[in-house]
């Protein structure tokens, strides 16, 4: 059974630093385009973050929500099998779950919309606060 685990959640003060980190046991990421997404309570799930597949002529496009520009960065780890979300400037806005997902993808440029993607991880918490 494919799956996702994310990993690097947990709590940190307003400007800190997180890296998240999303794991694929079991099958190759590099033909998957990687998405993050958030959850806070009482809120709609957010696109975060994606990272194109390293198939077709959008390979390592990527994609940042207008409120992380500046502060989120997304890898690959091909070694590892792995896709990180590297968060600075933490903000208490930016307290949520995060989820990865994965959508296997030759596209041109990085899927947005949660809907696209297919696998997903459990989620870890990130809590930003004083």
């Amino acid at each position: 059974q494919v799956q996702l685990v994310e990993s690097g959640g947990g709590l940190v003060q307003p400007g800190g630093s997180l890296r998240l980190s999303c794991a694929a046991p079991g099958f190759i990421l590099d033909a998957y385009a990687i998405g993050w997404f958030r959850q806070a309570p009482g809120k709609e799930r957010e696109g975060v973050s994606c990272i194109n597949s390293e198939l077709g002529s959008g390979r390592g496009d990527t994609y940042f929500v207008e409120s992380v520009k500046g502060r989120f960065t997304i890898s690959r780890d091909k070694h590892k099998n792995t896709v990180y979300l590297q968060m600075n400037s933490l903000e208490p806005e930016d307290t949520a779950v995060y989820y990865c997902a994965a959508i296997k993808w030759g596209g041109s440029y990085c899927p947005v919309g949660g809907a696209m993607y297919d696998i997903w991880g459990r989620g870890t918490q990130v809590t930003v606060s004083s």
